[in-house]
């Protein structure tokens, strides 16, 4: 049940959305074991005067960011184990370089985890697992 906030470029949104979409949720389906139909994603596009980013910071060896920059904050209720994480990174990192030529050096993935009660998925009702209800 993950839900990935995408930050880019404002003038990248059009060429790119559909590519990262498909990269985004491939990636969860193959490193994390998401269910194919559970995409939840919100495109954020933001302009040059409204980003922030260290263009050198742990960018690195030799490496610098440029406007392309992307960052994925992805919230997902399962916990993932260290070796889930490194494959998501490195899934999204080679599959967004071939399929939009981005640089590695200007995507960044950060992922937190909650639990299935921080989750309503509509009519108020929280999320159950299993049919226990963790209202």
């Amino acid at each position: 049940m993950p839900f990935t906030r995408i930050s880019l470029p404002e003038h990248r949104l059009e060429g790119w959305k559909k590519a990262i979409s498909t990269v985004l949720q491939d990636a969860l389906v193959t490193t994390f074991s998401v269910p194919k139909d559970d995409c939840f994603q919100l495109f954020e596009p933001a302009s040059r005067d409204q980003r922030v980013i260290n263009p050198t910071y742990l960018a690195g060896p030799g490496s610098s960011r440029s406007d392309d920059f992307l960052l994925f904050h992805i919230t997902a209720g399962k916990p993932r184990d260290v070796a889930q994480k490194g494959a998501l990174y490195r899934y999204l990192n080679e599959n967004l370089h071939a399929e939009i030529g981005i640089d590695p050096a200007d995507i960044m993935i950060v992922v937190n985890f909650t639990q299935p009660e921080d989750w309503s998925f509509s009519h108020g009702d929280v999320f159950r697992i299993a049919g226990i209800s963790h209202s």
